[in-house]
């Protein structure tokens, strides 16, 4: 169906109208009267806008059925849910150590605060002995830094591997590989993957070569832990 091209009438003291008809073909129009205002109803059903004190008028001639094809959707987006980083740290050392030595060592959850510098405490629950509670306490890049979280230690590979996930708390997971080299000395690689907290998220590119290095650190020390372990086993 043809229709109507839209036609513009003001009507005030100093009125004009300016029409622009592109076809006389007859069709269905409808009439909006538009005020600057409140919104009320027309005797013919329509709405205006009527101002309280402005008595000037705008007529719009509008063909039938075009709101539609000019109507906007406000259907609102999918929501998009925000994705966390995650980042993987690795180090390793050779210990001079029997393999059985360094992972009877690592396995003592409870003394990892004796030699790894940033966990302040691990406690394994009495009734589950594969679960643990860790805590996390270190001052870097200018602030306090403190969280926690469940662990739970999957199925380990004796003299192997040893290797966990986080259950609830910092999300986080990893594994501790063990490699002999010899009768009396062994490698140990340790990994770490960790979804990066909101709150370090500004200092994040930082993040990864800070903690590596405190990793590293904390094989240093457990290579003396585990030294000091065997003597005292063999003792």
């Amino acid at each position: 169906m043809s229709a109507i091209a839209t036609s513009y009438v003001v009507l005030s003291p100093n009125s004009f109208s300016l029409t622009n008809l592109s076809s006389t073909t007859t069709a269905r129009t409808r009439s909006v009267i538009l005020y600057s205002s409140k919104l009320v109803s027309t005797s013919r059903g329509c709405h205006s806008l009527r101002p309280p004190s402005f008595s000037s008028e705008l007529f719009l001639r509008i063909p039938y059925g075009s709101c539609k094809r000019t109507s906007i959707s406000t259907a609102s987006k999918p929501f998009s849910p925000v994705t966390m980083e995650w980042q993987d740290c690795m180090v390793k050392m050779e210990l001079d150590v029997p393999t059985s030595v360094a992972y009877n060592c690592y396995s003592d959850r409870e003394a990892i605060p004796r030699w790894m510098p940033f966990i302040s405490s691990v406690k394994i629950l009495e009734d589950q002995p594969a679960l643990s509670q860790w805590s996390l306490k270190y001052k870097a890049f200018g602030r306090n830094i403190e969280f926690s979280w469940l662990a739970r230690n999957m199925q380990p590979i004796p003299n192997q591997k040893i290797h966990w996930r986080s259950l609830d708390g910092l999300p986080n997971r990893g594994a501790v590989r063990f490699y002999p080299k010899g009768p009396a000395s062994c490698v140990v690689e340790l990994t770490v993957s960790y979804e990066v907290p909101q709150i370090l998220a500004p200092v994040a590119s930082a993040l990864k070569p800070f903690l590596e290095g405190l990793l590293g650190r904390g094989l240093e020390r457990f290579a003396s832990f585990a030294k000091t372990y065997q003597a005292e086993s063999t003792s």
